[in-house]
């Protein structure tokens, strides 16, 4: 017998018909002998439908208001939910994120959870019932709603897979798993069997839409076995875990992509300590998160800083950045929101030199400018114009050999480096 947390996305609980099935695989995974709890996103196109509302009556919310507003949606996937348990003679109870204690910080529109209250759910479980929790939402200290931002869903399931010290967490969606990259783009995409938490979280980070980054960073710090599945199929889907030394045969994991970034550039800031400083203070005074950061060197006294946001933050950055360029006497503002970003992934990068150099040659070989550049360990990211994103995708999911079989496990990454030069080891 095993604690399993099940999330169901909107799509997943997108109609009447789907949330019976919803019902049934909760269901059928109770009467395999387990404790079921599951977490419900409102039913797809509905945070949407809410926020066009919203924005029929100011065009800038206050943003407490508005996730009281969009809240609402899970409310009623989880009283629906509930019901089609009850309705097939099972037992279910649904919480809303104040009933069970998601406390969060009062960042609206993209809280980040403090602590959760198990004991609501434990004393539910322990009557025999499937406990249904409301997904993307929570409370701050004051008991004011607040909600998770896009994907919050699948944070609030890890989350309470935690707090819970659940055996597993089970995401499902409308795909099967996680791709090499989005298959829509590349039809030539794999699923994968098994991804680190580490590659999971810089895919999530550089625009895989699969998780949401902060239901990874909640799984890797409390190690909560991560499944991704269909709710349409019984596909084993794909597991996010630990790190075991087979997984660094694979050179590159996957291949992920970024259209909704913006890039700033503040001309001619004065060389000067303090200056990045107050750029970028002002911005996380606002909550703007930034993303790649790139400053040129200096010349007579004077250098350009770029760097990308979030296009849902451009406008607000924009204001911003122009007050504080005026403040430091920088010459003034340039702004490009026709970008993409372009990244690899994999914990294979580690220890093998060419990986950034073969990037930079697949994309130099289709004609595309790089305009950014950021690494990490495990990641190489460019920037590039937009209208080059389909194309920079799948020549670097071609470059990397992501379009054949993965080696078996074993096989090491510098024979992978052979093979796909078509060198013998």
């Amino acid at each position: 017998m095993a604690l399993i947390v099940q999330k169901y996305g909107g799509t997943s609980v997108g109609n009447v018909d789907r949330i019976k099935n919803v019902a049934l695989r909760c269901l059928a995974a109770q009467e395999a002998g387990h404790d079921v709890v599951v977490v419900v996103s409102a039913m797809s196109g509905e945070t949407n439908r809410l926020l066009k509302l919203v924005a029929q009556i100011t065009d800038r919310p206050d943003e407490r208001e508005q996730d009281v507003i969009v809240a609402t949606g899970e409310q009623v996937s989880i009283g629906l939910v509930a019901l089609a348990i009850q309705a097939q003679q099972g037992k279910a109870t649904s919480f809303l994120g104040h009933q069970v204690r998601i406390v969060t910080d009062s960042t609206f529109s993209k809280a980040r959870i403090k602590s959760i209250d198990a004991q609501p759910i434990r004393a539910a479980l322990s009557k025999g019932h499937i406990v249904v929790v409301a997904g993307f939402q929570g409370v701050d200290e004051e008991g004011s709603v607040t909600t998770l931002g896009r994907g919050g869903s699948d944070t609030t399931a890890v989350a309470v897979a935690a707090a819970l010290q659940a055996d597993a967490c089970e995401i499902y969606t409308d795909v099967d798993g996680v791709y090499t990259t989005d298959p829509n783009m590349v039809p030539a995409a794999r699923k994968l069997d098994r991804i680190t938490y580490e590659e999971m979280l810089e895919l999530a980070s550089v625009g895989a839409k699969v998780l949401q980054i902060r239901s990874v960073e909640f799984a890797m710090k409390y190690k909560v076995p991560l499944w991704v599945k269909s709710s349409f199929t019984d596909d084993p889907g794909t597991l996010v875990c630990e790190e075991d030394k087979s997984m660094e045969d694979v050179l590159v994991r996957g291949v992920a992509y970024d259209r909704n970034e913006a890039k700033i550039t503040v001309c001619g800031v004065p060389d000067v300590p303090g200056a990045a400083a107050k750029i970028f203070g002002a911005l996380d005074e606002k909550h703007i998160v930034v993303d790649l950061i790139v400053q040129n060197p200096a010349r007579d006294g004077r250098t350009d800083l770029t760097f990308t946001v979030g296009k849902t933050d451009f406008a607000k950055a924009q204001e911003l950045v122009k007050d504080v360029a005026q403040d430091i006497q920088a010459a003034g503002i340039e702004t490009d929101d026709n970008i993409a970003k372009v990244s690899i992934v994999g914990v294979g990068m580690r220890n093998h030199s060419g990986v950034a150099a073969r990037m930079f040659q697949a994309l130099s070989s289709e004609g595309i400018n790089i305009q950014m550049i950021s690494t990490s360990e495990i990641k190489v990211s460019c920037v590039v114009h937009s209208k080059y994103t389909e194309l920079a995708v799948r020549a670097l999911h071609t470059a990397f050999g992501l379009d054949q079989p993965m080696p078996p496990e074993g096989v090491s990454a510098v024979s992978e480096t052979a093979a796909l030069k078509g060198e013998k080891v």
